[in-house]
């Protein structure tokens, strides 16, 4: 099972809000609709998640 829950804690560590990711960084709102629910997203979407938050992807997604 995928889940994004390191994603939401580094989101607020740095301070980025979702509404930053769509606004600022052009990140697709359906994309975080559907990680909100815990679905996969291919590599290019973590990846571009890694780059905006300049993190790695342990920091975004782990597998329970």
């Amino acid at each position: 099972m995928i889940s994004y829950a390191p994603l939401w804690k580094t989101m607020k560590e740095k301070e980025i809000t979702t509404y930053a990711l769509i606004h600022k960084h052009g990140f697709d709102s359906h994309t975080l609709n559907d990680m909100k629910h815990n679905k996969s997203v291919t590599a290019n979407t973590l990846e571009t998640l890694c780059k905006i938050l300049d993190c790695t992807a342990n920091d975004v997604i782990e597998f329970l």
